[in-house]
């Protein structure tokens, strides 16, 4: 899927736990035409409504149409759903531009450790950069701490 075996497992996890059997599927329709028949009340707080009648209520979105179409393109299997969850984090690094930055270095969109890298003081350059026979990119996916990562590329900046 994505080719960060941390990631796939993680979209199957997600996938497992949101199928529906049949009976499900029929009680969440039934549920929802049940709800489609209740009357409509007015929005706001109880006592209120009768002075002030129907505001207008302005849609929320929850995550950024440009990082979504970001992360559409570079991941198009991936369930809206879980593509806005993690447009949340991602929208944490900084734009859109910052974070194509970072899956252009190896990270997937869906991959919130970036947020723990950046904190580190790693950048997106960094991940490609050698520490001995590997790139920081696959020790950090082996499991080394973003911080010791740091630390062994100021110590190779010092002695170069």
């Amino acid at each position: 899927m994505t080719g960060d075996p941390g990631v796939d497992a993680l979209i199957r996890q997600w996938a497992a736990e949101r199928e529906q059997t049949a009976e499900e599927k029929e009680a969440d329709r039934i549920a929802s035409a049940w709800l489609a028949e209740a009357p409509r009340q007015a929005p706001g707080i109880p006592g209120q409504r009768a002075r002030g009648g129907a505001s207008s209520w302005a849609p929320v979105e929850s995550a950024d149409p440009g990082y979504l179409d970001a992360m559409r393109q570079r991941a198009p299997e991936v369930p809206d759903e879980l593509l806005v969850a993690a447009a949340g984090w991602w929208q944490m690094i900084g734009d859109v531009a910052e974070a194509e930055r970072w899956w252009d270095a190896g990270i997937s969109p869906l991959d919130q450790r970036a947020l723990d890298y950046r904190a580190a003081g790693l950048s997106p350059s960094d991940l490609s950069r050698r520490l001995g026979p590997m790139t920081v990119l696959q020790h950090l996916r082996r499991g080394s701490a973003p911080a010791w990562c740091v630390a062994r590329l100021a110590r190779q900046q010092r002695a170069s």
